[in-house]
């Protein structure tokens, strides 16, 4: 509700500048940029976008989420200036992309961890990607499998517009076979977003869900996860060490090469300021894994 409110009131700034006759510079850059896409890094990009405001405050950003199939949509169908992603482009859709003259092209702006969670009231505090495969597709259904109560498990899954979904779809449920067609359990409750996971994982001993680490919260136990080998906890060092397992990049998306006030807004992104604000909203900055590799 807060995210439309700051939304709404940026129009209203953009209105009001534009109708009240103010001078503009015509050398300072000035317009309008649309971003959707990744409720996953929505509040993240729009911490950046109120620091770009700061310095360019004749550029309105409007930022919304409602997943990335729902971002890169938009960027397909020209209703958007950039596309916000947890997951990569699908060969598909570039495909159609192609067909109705846009060019994507790819920035990743920082990374994640895919954070599994449950009820601070569960016992359970780790799993490995096998357990977590049989617990989403209803292999197994029970926490006494895993050494928790003897209570039925409640899984719960952001919906199929989500990159969150598709990632962890691809690395869990199908575990990252290619030629898979499994699916998450019938059982599995959709939920619309990461924060609606949180609230129902808070108050439900049997749930568990996942969602990128930026939702870590003490509301809820994020499990230490392993996949033939240790267990690491979803944290910024093992994201940089590529040690846990569900680590991924996050995207954004352009038609072509970015030019004007968007090219402007890319690159403060991926500026030191820019990514301070993915750093603060619980991400990792592009620079960190770019160290740890050198």
């Amino acid at each position: 509700m807060w995210l439309k409110a700051r939304i709404i009131l940026i129009s209203l700034m953009a209105v009001c500048i534009i109708g009240c006759g103010e001078d503009i510079d015509p050398n300072e850059p000035q317009g309008f940029i649309q971003v959707k896409g990744s409720d996953t890094i929505v509040n993240a990009v729009q911490e950046v976008a109120e620091e770009f405001m700061k310095d360019f405050p004749h550029v309105f950003v409007a930022i919304t989420g409602g997943g990335s199939g729902v971002g890169i949509a938009s960027l397909i169908n020209k209703t958007c200036d950039v596309a916000t992603a947890s997951r990569e482009m699908k060969p598909k859709e570039i495909e159609i992309a192609h067909k109705r003259k846009v060019d994507p092209r790819e920035f990743v702006v920082a990374y994640d961890g895919v954070a599994v969670i449950v009820n601070l009231g569960n016992p359970v505090d780790r799993l490995t990607i096998d357990d977590l495969h049989k617990i989403f597709t209803a292999e197994a259904t029970n926490w006494k499998e895993f050494g928790g109560k003897d209570l039925p498990i409640v899984t719960l899954s952001r919906e199929v517009s989500s990159g969150t979904h598709i990632y962890f779809k691809e690395e869990v449920v199908q575990l990252g076979k290619k030629d898979s067609t499994e699916e998450f359990s019938r059982e599995t409750l959709l939920l619309t977003s990461s924060q609606a996971i949180v609230e129902e994982v808070a108050g439900n001993e049997t749930a568990i869900g996942y969602l990128g680490m930026g939702y870590l919260s003490n509301r809820t136990k994020p499990v230490l996860i392993a996949k033939g080998g240790e267990f690491h906890p979803p944290d910024v060092d093992n994201v940089i060490k590529k040690t846990y397992p569900l680590s991924r990049p996050l995207f954004v998306y352009t038609d072509g090469e970015p030019q004007g006030i968007t090219k402007l807004f890319i690159d403060f992104i991926l500026k030191p300021i820019g990514q301070k604000q993915f750093m603060e909203t619980g991400f990792v900055p592009v620079g960190a894994t770019v160290a740890q590799e050198d």
